[in-house]
Parts: structure tokens; sequence; C-alpha cells
């Protein structure tokens, strides 16, 4: 059967993984087989400690998941150390689905729930925007790394003088309130800014809101 590109009017996703846990070897060959079709790198493995004990690249990931597993319950793992061990979104699979069954996977924080038997361009597609949706997360947690990278390289009083510029004080209050010259908060600021790469006092709130609590 021909299949659609992975998600119809999207990029591929060459550098992109799917993990397939499924205790049926006819499931895992029929899934995996689907997914090489359409150019999706996939591993499938036949229990939840195979998937966990293997090596995970950081690229855009999403796990498709049965919900009976043999022994243990994929509903069960996606509440236990499991989900912290799996960030990227999870697909839910079952041939016994429900109401209940599904209410608690979307609770759980699963990206979807499907029933056997399903379309294949459908799951094609809810795989493409689960990828997509783990590549965003994925940037962003880089830009945010960069920025606390950033900000931890300021010296001490960069750090304090750029907080309450944050905090919306104006350089002779800074001044005041640390007891400098407002030269020398002016000098600070603009090598705190420099270094953040930030271009106005709201580009400055808006990245250290990414790795402070800010007032």
């Amino acid at each position: 059967m021909k299949h659609d590109n992975v998600g119809a009017g999207s990029e591929p996703l060459p550098d992109s993984l799917v993990y397939v846990v499924d205790d049926d070897e006819s499931i895992r060959g029929a899934l995996t087989s689907l997914l090489m079709s359409v150019g999706i790198h996939v591993r499938a493995f036949e229990s939840a400690d195979e998937f966990l004990a293997t090596d995970m690249p950081d690229v855009p990931s999403c796990l498709i998941l049965d919900v009976r597993l043999r022994g243990t319950s994929g509903l069960t793992l996606q509440q236990d150390p499991f989900k912290e061990s799996v960030r990227f979104p999870v697909i839910f699979l079952t041939g016994h689905g429900d109401i209940e069954m599904s209410v608690k996977a979307m609770k759980a924080g699963a990206f979807d729930f499907m029933t056997k038997p399903f379309k294949d361009q459908d799951l094609i597609d809810t795989i493409a925007a689960a990828l997509k949706r783990d590549a965003e997360l994925k940037r962003q947690e880089r830009i945010v790394a960069v920025i606390r990278q950033t900000y931890d390289s300021l010296t001490a009083r960069e750090r304090e003088v750029i907080r309450l510029v944050a905090d919306g004080l104006l350089n002779k209050q800074i001044a005041d309130l640390l007891c400098l010259s407002e030269v020398t908060v002016k000098i600070h600021r603009a090598q705190a800014m420099h270094k953040l790469q930030a271009r106005s006092v709201p580009d400055v709130v808006r990245k250290l809101q990414q790795v402070l609590p800010l007032h």
C-alpha cells in the first residue's frame, strides 16, 4: 500500500526516531515496516525494560506504547519513574480502548490515544505531529540552556544589576539601592545586556524569565 509523505505538507524529519514498545511480535513487525516505508527511523522492543535499557540519542523522538503490555500496563509505566526518563511524546495503542482508559492516558500527558485497528495514514500523521512537537521542545530547551550558560557567565555585580533592570528599576534607582555611581550601573548594565545579546529591557525580561523567577 502506498502512503502519503510523513505529515502532509510538512518537512520530513530524517534525524528523528520512533520507539515502539509492544509485546505482540506481529504488531511490532507491522509498525516497523510501516514506519520504515515512509522513511521514519524506528526501534522496536518487546518490553518496557528492554526499551528503557537502550541508548536514546538526543533527536526528535516519540514513543508508540501498547496499553496492555504483559506484566505492566503502559498506563502504569507512564505514571512511574518511566515518565521521568521518557520526556518525549507518547502515543498509546490499544485493541481494548474505552473512554475511561483514554481519559487516564490523556490526563497523564499522553500525546494521543489510538484504538486498533487504525488507519495507517492516521498513525503516520499523529507520529509526524508528535515528532514536530518534540523537535520544538528540544529547540526551546537548547535556547534556555544557552541563556542559562550566558547568565552564569555574568559577574555577580552584572547579575545583580540586570535583575534589577528586569524588575523595572531605572539606573539611578539601582545606583542608590546598590550604593554605586550611575555610571558604574550603566557599565554593568551594558556589559550584561551585551553578554545576554539582549536588545532592550523587554528582551532582558523575556530571557531572564526563562531561567529565573522574576518579580
